[in-house]
């Protein structure tokens, strides 16, 4: 069992910057495929960026692109996801999640077993 915790949402200008932090708890932690999800009102959970569980691969949705960076640090069971540029449009609750499977699309919100509360973020004009 895992239990994920986000943090460091918040409101913040078009053109601002936010990092979210998602800390894990349990000692498998560095075995997980670790992804970002975002929901805004009315929409499907959408993916955001994924890193294998050595950090080696990196994946991101064209939307984030250029703007955001996930990273890990395995020794402190932490994900993180620097936001730059944020646009109106990143306004959403967004989720952490883990994959102690490994397996599948990165992108698939199903492949992931284990889910964070979530944390807002709201980028206003």
């Amino acid at each position: 069992q895992v239990q994920l915790v986000e943090s460091g949402g918040g409101l913040v200008q078009a053109g601002g910057s936010l990092r979210l932090s998602c800390a894990a708890s349990g000692r498998t932690f560095s075995r997980y495929r670790m992804g970002w999800f975002r929901q805004a009102p009315g929409k499907e959970r959408e993916f955001v960026a994924a890193i294998t569980s050595s950090g080696a691969l990196i994946y991101y949705s064209d939307s984030v692109k250029g703007r955001f960076t996930i990273s890990r640090d395995n020794a402190k069971n932490t994900v993180n996801l620097q936001m730059n540029s944020l646009k109106p449009e990143d306004t959403a609750v967004y989720y952490c999640a883990a994959d102690p499977d490994r397996s599948g699309s990165v992108s698939t919100p199903t492949n992931y077993d284990y889910w964070g509360q979530g944390t807002q973020v709201t980028v206003s004009l």
